[in-house]
């Protein structure tokens, strides 16, 4: 096949930008370091779960979409791929939670441990040393997951082995199950901790959906930017991101039903030990959030992504992905930063500077990661198929 399929040399040149505005606004974070080491860990811990979402989520969407072989998810193949293999660095970006962790867990300080049961708990199971296999094994498998996946479609654009196809698929449906598995536990240990003496069983499951629907809005705003000019013009379809606009209705649903299943079980239950971890986000401006969040990541984003000519005009679903993004980093704060103080809303330049700093540097890898590989799987044997839809909807 005579078409390249390579990043365009334009969006190619911002890595290095992105790279350098990245680096400076990290080293600007840095200095919170120096004047206030617990807030600078929280929001360190703040900004770097964002970006790990996008990444983790990516890889459930790339599994996910090596299960059913859809035209949509054959077109975004490569910015999922991209996506993922930006996990090395991301777990690199998880060492300094560990230097950290005694400014973010109260259970590293056992005397804070109010019962029997909690110290028993913390020795058990939330201690460093522990925490920091698990993490190792969370690590491994989206990192394994994603180098194979990544590996065999890059083995695929070389030699056309159609046993590679249906490798990647097979690996998917494991792959997703210990995926589910693995991020149910991370989000109990990196975020339910900060307040052990709360739990809940669909936490886990609210981590599942947000990361899978911020991933997602972001591979929409990433396919409106790359679907304006060749090569991709000609491949992605209205089509396409009609059914992107599809799945995303789907997964704005599904994470508004965990939230609000978790919210109704433990109001409705009303025990002291489960309702305090909702009391100091529902008030003051706390409570201004939630509004705000149910309105602009639920209300809002479900009554447009009913409209069929909305979700197969890119320029109008990409303000939706956009709107999606911003409401995940809100929500993401409403989760966390409670936990560290209930006092009422206060938000630190730090808080702001995080996923600012983060967000540089993993769109640069991100960039850099895009452009190894062309942006179409070029000898997948869907690829005729999807030509020919593009054609007929032409």
């Amino acid at each position: 096949m005579s078409t390249s399929y390579n990043l365009p040399s334009g969006i190619k040149r911002v890595q290095v930008p992105l790279f350098a505005v990245g680096a400076l606004l990290f080293a600007i974070l840095l200095i919170g370091l120096f004047i206030d080491r617990a807030q600078f860990f929280h929001s360190y811990l703040f900004g770097f779960t964002f970006w790990l979402g996008l990444a983790v989520g990516s890889l459930a969407l790339l599994m996910l979409q090596h299960l059913v072989n859809g035209g949509w998810g054959f077109v975004i193949r490569r910015v999922l791929e991209a996506a993922t293999r930006t996990l090395p660095l991301l777990a690199v970006f998880f060492l300094p939670i560990l230097v950290g962790a005694k400014w973010i867990y109260p259970w590293m300080h056992h005397e804070r441990m109010g019962t029997p049961a909690l110290a028993e708990k913390a020795a058990k199971y939330l201690n460093l040393p522990f925490f920091t296999i698990r993490a190792a094994i969370y690590f491994a498998v989206w990192i394994g997951l994603a180098f194979l996946l990544s590996r065999w479609s890059a083995q695929q654009d070389r030699n056309a082995d159609p046993l590679l196809k249906k490798r990647m698929g097979l690996l998917s449906g494991p792959g997703m199950v210990l995926l589910i598995i693995t991020v149910t536990f991370a989000s109990i240990d990196w975020y339910m901790s900060i307040t052990p003496e709360w739990s809940s069983t669909i936490y886990g499951f609210i981590f599942v959906a947000a990361w899978a629907l911020s991933a997602l809005a972001f591979v929409v705003a990433v396919m409106a930017l790359l679907t304006g000019e060749e090569p991709l013009k000609q491949v992605v379809a209205p089509l396409h991101f009609q059914d992107l606009g599809k799945l995303l209705l789907a997964l704005v649903m599904l994470w508004a039903y965990f939230a609000f299943s978790q919210f109704l079980i433990i109001w409705s239950g009303n025990l002291p030990e489960e309702i305090h971890w909702y009391l100091p986000r529902l008030h003051d401006g706390w409570g201004a959030i939630v509004l705000t969040v149910v309105t602009l990541h639920f209300g809002l984003p479900f009554l447009l992504l009913l409209s069929r000519s909305l979700k197969r005009n890119p320029r109008r679903l990409v303000m939706v992905a956009g709107l999606i993004l911003v409401m995940r980093l809100v929500d993401l704060f409403w989760m966390i930063a409670p936990s560290f103080t209930e006092e009422h809303l206060r938000v630190s330049w730090m808080d702001v500077l995080a996923p600012l700093a983060f967000g540089g540097l993993w769109l640069g890898a991100f960039l850099w990661e895009l452009g190894k590989h062309p942006l179409i799987p070029i000898n997948d044997p869907q690829l005729e198929s999807v030509l020919e839809q593009v054609h007929a909807n032409h």
